[in-house]
């Protein structure tokens, strides 16, 4: 079995960038996701935002977490569970305007350390986007323009935790799902794994790595891409010991942002039968919070149709 793809960002700044650039490619082309290790993100940070994440569940979540599984029966469940997530969630919404302060019960500390979290991941995905583009051959700037719209990118976090479940054989952490948005950046458990991706009809573990960061594609960025990157299927499996944390950060294209294929890496001859539409990103997300855990190809297929004439689209200028 391939192993895992894991990059050295360090490695970059010297004699191996081409090496990491092609495993970056390859991870891109081949798995949808991949793990980046000296990142340039403190370790003090992170184990501050670990420590804070896992205190503040202990506080203020656990409890009701315990309640809704009583109040729904769940840890007597006989079957599947279709319908329901094993996880506590909240979320923060950082661009374009912040919501860090609206969110109850989180201390101030830990609001503090959440916003100097998110500005180092929105500088580290905006990096990510443009080795992409340098991996593509597009213009350097390409991706982040394309995810502009009018206010800027779309950024947010989504914190959660996966308590121990008694039946995780009926009930999944997190229902398997491509991601609808640009590029996803995950801080998560280095002691409790839970996350797999679909990879050649096979589930494969994504290893829990101490102060790592997982990189995953979009949605967006399939379609961006022609398809030459993909967003993959992926699923967290509910453990029977430990609580495992994770911190997943989206940066997504604006509300308004058009969506379509990079002009130069459609092949005129597929032109006109090309599978990947032209749609604005609020309209998808509209249609993905209605069909999250079914397959994404149907709603490409929605917007090709639905969308095709009715958007004129202007090439991306880059600076």
């Amino acid at each position: 079995m391939a192993t895992f793809p894991i990059v050295n960002m360090e490695k970059l700044n010297g004699e191996e960038r081409s090496a990491t650039m092609n495993l970056i490619n390859d991870a891109c082309e081949n798995w949808g996701f991949f793990e980046i290790v000296h990142h340039g993100i403190s370790t003090e940070l992170l184990d501050t935002v670990e420590k804070m994440t896992k205190g503040h569940y202990k506080k203020c979540m656990e409890e009701r977490f315990k309640e809704m599984v009583a109040s729904k029966g769940l840890e007597a469940v006989q079957s599947e569970i279709e319908d329901l997530d094993w996880e506590s969630t909240f979320y923060l919404r950082h661009l374009p305007e912040s919501n860090i302060s609206e969110i109850p019960d989180l201390e101030d500390e830990y609001r503090k350390v959440m916003k100097e979290f998110a500005k180092e991941i929105e500088k580290l995905a905006e990096n990510i986007l443009d080795i992409l583009c340098e991996n593509l051959g597009l213009e350097k700037g390409y991706l982040k323009k394309a995810f502009y719209g009018s206010k800027g990118p779309t950024f947010g976090t989504k914190v959660s935790n996966y308590p121990p479940c008694p039946k995780p054989d009926l009930i999944k952490g997190l229902r398997a799902h491509t991601d609808a948005g640009g590029v996803i950046l995950l801080f998560q458990d280095d002691k409790v794994s839970g996350l797999q991706l679909l990879k050649d009809g096979e589930w494969i573990d994504v290893p829990p790595m101490h102060h790592s960061i997982v990189i995953n594609l979009g949605d967006q960025l399939e379609v961006i891409t022609n398809g030459r990157y993909k967003s993959v299927m992926h699923r967290v499996i509910a453990q029977t010991d430990g609580t495992r944390m994770s911190i997943a950060s989206f940066y997504n294209p604006g509300s308004d942002a058009v969506i379509y294929p990079a002009p130069e890496l459609v092949n005129k001859a597929e032109e006109k039968n090309n599978i990947y539409p032209k749609f604005v990103f609020e309209d998808y997300m509209k249609l993905y919070a209605q069909v999250k855990f079914q397959a994404k190809e149907p709603r490409f297929e929605a917007f090709k149709t639905a969308m095709e004439d009715t958007i004129r689209v202007d090439p991306i200028a880059t600076v």
